[in-house]
């Protein structure tokens, strides 16, 4: 039988088979095939670290439904249908080209795009939400095998579930997301001591279209980086050390190529600073040999069910460790100051929480199962994860 690991080698699974449809037809095909009593998860990259694909039953790699569909450039608002398994990485390129990009991303673009609007993703911005506030239609294969194709005006329970869905409402082939025109970007980075960083942290999210830092824990300092949207062609590179300009696509992201597991909550924006303070001494008193930086960004309020940031502007801190280490004790420690300061979890990240408070922590948890529930009764595309989740 076949194996399955995410990209962190922390989830692993043998489920009975490994499918790869090239069509939706395929797709189809698979879950009416797989029979009632086979749980059915979809797999985008594996750059989740939660246990959303583990299944002994039925994985679907949506690796073969990649490419953009069509670009609908309106004078309202431009978007685009891509397919599920199309990674982040390979969209700036191809939309480019009909002139337009993403609204937003983060510093890692391997994610399939339908895993990021599935867990929540989002890169960093007070004005701007994640892949799944920018998510405008999807169309989904249910359990019964039946295509549906949902937005706001058609089926908008089934499109509101779907927008963050954890895989679980159906498997999703399309999704048709807002963009906007084409744009460069000019990135600054600096390192500084951490109290400049704080004192300043109001002013710079204000001036800037995306602004984040990462604490170093080792010497007390930030990397910081700020992003604003410049006229200035690629190759009119700045004069001064550690800058850069570039379409969008090719300055969001950064290389990522150590391996790590991390937790991330996001808290009202409000107690960002003092959350972050909590946290940066809990790893200078009780967890002196964390290593790997805490992130902070900002991310617009939204409406999506399941979204950390619905109702609320949002700051999301980042905890990391290696992923040759234990990270279980300094992430619990972490939990317990998140919790502390309102914070929610990010679905694709690791949480410890009960599913009663999950459910607290979530304004649209009842409607989000009650939609997903009413096309899957059965729980075909729950796995062990997600029924735990759901204190099932």
């Amino acid at each position: 039988m076949p194996d399955w690991s995410n990209w962190s080698g922390l989830v692993r699974c043998t489920p009975d088979a490994i499918e790869r449809p090239s069509s939706e037809a395929y797709v189809a095909a698979v879950v009416t095939a797989a029979g009632a009593r086979s749980v059915i998860r979809p797999a985008g990259s594996g750059h989740s670290f939660a246990a959303l694909v583990a299944t002994d039953d039925v994985v679907v790699s949506l690796e073969e439904l990649s490419g953009i569909v069509d670009v609908t450039v309106d004078d309202d608002e431009p978007t685009v249908e891509v397919w599920a398994g199309t990674p982040i990485h390979a969209m700036g390129p191809a939309l480019h080209a009909d002139g337009v990009a993403l609204l937003n991303q983060g510093d890692i673009d391997r994610q399939a795009v339908a895993g990021a609007c599935g867990t929540g993703t989002h890169g960093t911005g007070p004005q701007l939400t994640s892949f799944s506030g920018a998510v405008r239609g999807t169309t989904v294969v249910l359990a019964s095998g039946e295509v549906v194709t949902c937005d706001a005006a058609h089926e908008p329970d089934l499109f509101s579930a779907t927008r963050l869905s954890l895989g679980a409402v159906g498997l999703i082939t399309r999704l048709r997301l807002a963009v906007r025109p084409s744009y460069r970007l000019h990135e600054r980075t600096w390192l500084e001591p951490i109290e400049e960083t704080l004192s300043q942290l109001d002013s710079r999210i204000a001036a800037t279209r995306h602004h984040e830092f990462f604490w170093l824990p080792g010497d007390d300092r930030a990397f910081c980086k700020s992003l604003a949207e410049t006229e200035a062609e690629p190759d009119e590179m700045p004069d001064e050390p550690w800058e850069r300009v570039g379409h969008s696509w090719a300055i969001f992201p950064s290389d990522r190529d150590d391996r790590f597991n991390e937790m991330e909550y996001a808290v009202p924006a409000h107690l960002g600073p003092e959350c972050f303070l909590a946290l940066r001494d809990l790893f200078r008193t009780r967890h002196p040999e964390a290593a790997w930086p805490i992130e902070y960004r900002t991310q617009a309020a939204d409406d999506v069910w399941l979204s950390p940031a619905n109702g609320r502007a949002t700051v999301t801190l980042s905890v990391h460790e290696d992923a040759s280490r234990d990270h279980e004790p300094l992430f619990r420690a972490c939990e317990e100051i998140f919790r502390s300061f309102e914070g929610r979890p990010h679905w694709g990240k690791l949480s410890y929480l009960a599913p009663d408070e999950r459910r607290a922590l979530a304004p649209g948890w009842d409607h989000w199962w009650a939609a997903r529930d009413a096309t899957d009764p059965e729980g075909r595309f729950l796995n062990g994860h997600l029924r735990r989740l759901a204190g099932r």
